[in-house]
């Protein structure tokens, strides 16, 4: 039973924590992400919301462990686009896409010369580039960064 001298606004914000609690609670019973390479492959979930998550520790994997995350379906379509287009080797539409990406910011994990390549995520109404980008590493990775590399999230496949 609630005491009736509680305040009210105490009583709501117990119940929002409850209620995250509770959808964290949901959400975390799938599983990891992209538990089969079909799945790793397609970058969606059938009849999945799109949904973005500022960090999934537990299945994030080792090379995103403590940056922020993104589901693949949870990108822009023209982001989905571009992933579909790394998927197929090709072809794209920029002649620097699949070009040595230097990681001269150093936000992303310190690697030899030549382990990252870039590819160009159209954005609506730009005229040049823009801003847009995805970052393949040699082992798997993919990072999105949607503001010209000042920083990037990686991608759940």
């Amino acid at each position: 039973m609630i005491p009736w001298n509680v305040p009210r606004l105490l009583l709501r914000l117990l119940g929002a924590v409850f209620l995250c609690a509770a959808l964290v609670g949901v959400a975390g019973c799938g599983g990891t992400e992209a538990a089969s390479p079909a799945a790793a492959s397609s970058g969606a979930v059938p009849g999945a919301a799109p949904s973005a998550s500022p960090s999934v520790p537990s299945a994030a994997p080792g090379w995103a462990k403590g940056m922020a995350t993104v589901r693949a379906d949870a990108l822009p379509q023209q982001a989905r686009d571009v992933l579909a287009l790394i998927d197929k080797g090709g072809p794209y539409p920029y002649r620097q896409d699949g070009t040595v990406f230097g990681n001269f910011e150093k936000i992303l994990p310190k690697q030899k010369r030549g382990y990252y390549h870039e590819f160009t995520v159209r954005t609506p109404g730009e005229r040049d580039r823009g801003a847009r980008r995805i970052v393949t590493g040699e082992g798997g990775e993919f990072y999105y960064t949607d503001d010209h590399y000042d920083t990037f999230k990686a991608v759940l496949r």
